[in-house]
């Protein structure tokens, strides 16, 4: 694990450790395994630290990306939650070790810029997807642009997603998307209950793709835009585009990385 590099190893006061910054869901497991193991490997505040241990399942992972946006610290998911397609197995013993061996995955998020029906504009950045979605009870219409040309004039359905690679397996995958390799330098397009055009599923972009949605007749046909669980209602417009100058860095024990996962997936 790249526990070197510009922020220099560092060790807690006295031992061969790394310095760990343990956070957990509020979960019961969760809890009883950051008490466990702040108790065992000693817990250092965020800003001392050289690596961040998540203890929950990828809902919390995600929010532990969030919080530790622009640090440049490596994050090491250890399942305490349900799916955990983002976390390595939770075990007490041997986490140096574990640490020590594990491969860095770096992956970039969406950034999110919404207009909403009053004018105010929104910006938000996700990890996995962001998605548009219907608020009522009638479809939404959209127009999508992409890299400034117009490209669907009209999709009737609940509503799109762009999705990441590391993201491709959740929302998008529900939603018949593809499962996009980890170093495809590529984003998932893809309809929700697609109406019109009935058998449209989406389009495959390259991961510089600036996508503009537009809302048609928002009055009457509302919709909502959503990125990593982080909602704004009521919007007109939403631009999707990859956000490079930031970086998340995922650990993963080896031969169980995000590349390994995804092609697993589509052999189930």
């Amino acid at each position: 694990m790249m526990l070197h590099g510009s922020r220099g190893t560092r060790k807690l006061p006295g031992t061969m450790t790394p310095a760990i910054h343990f956070t957990a869901s509020p979960a019961a497991p969760a809890q009883a395994a950051l008490a466990q193991l702040s108790a065992r490997y000693g817990h250092a505040a965020l800003d001392e630290a050289a690596v961040v241990v998540a203890l929950g399942g990828d809902g919390f992972m995600l929010q532990t990306l969030h919080a530790t946006e622009g640090r440049d610290l490596p994050v090491y998911g250890m399942n305490r939650g349900t799916v955990g397609f983002l976390m390595n197995s939770y075990a007490e013993a041997d986490l140096p070790a574990r640490l020590a061996a594990a491969e860095e995955t770096i992956i970039n998020p969406l950034r999110m810029h919404a207009t909403c029906a009053n004018g105010n504009t929104q910006e938000a950045l996700a990890i996995n997807e962001v998605s548009l979605l219907r608020e009522g009870p009638q479809a939404a219409k959209l127009r999508i642009h992409v890299d400034g040309r117009l490209r669907m004039e009209e999709l009737v359905c609940d509503g799109v997603l762009v999705s990441t690679p590391a993201g491709s397996t959740a929302y998008n995958y529900s939603a018949h998307g593809p499962i996009l390799p980890i170093n495809s330098e590529v984003l998932a397009l893809t309809a929700i209950a697609p109406f019109r055009p009935r058998r449209w599923r989406g389009a495959l972009l390259p991961k510089g793709a600036d996508v503009l949605v537009e809302v048609l007749n928002p009055e009457r046909r509302p919709v909502m835009a959503d990125a990593d669980s982080r909602s704004v209602r009521h919007v007109t417009s939403v631009r999707i585009r990859s956000s490079g100058s930031i970086r998340h860095r995922l650990l993963f024990d080896p031969g169980h990385g995000l590349e390994e996962r995804l092609l697993r997936e589509q052999f189930v």
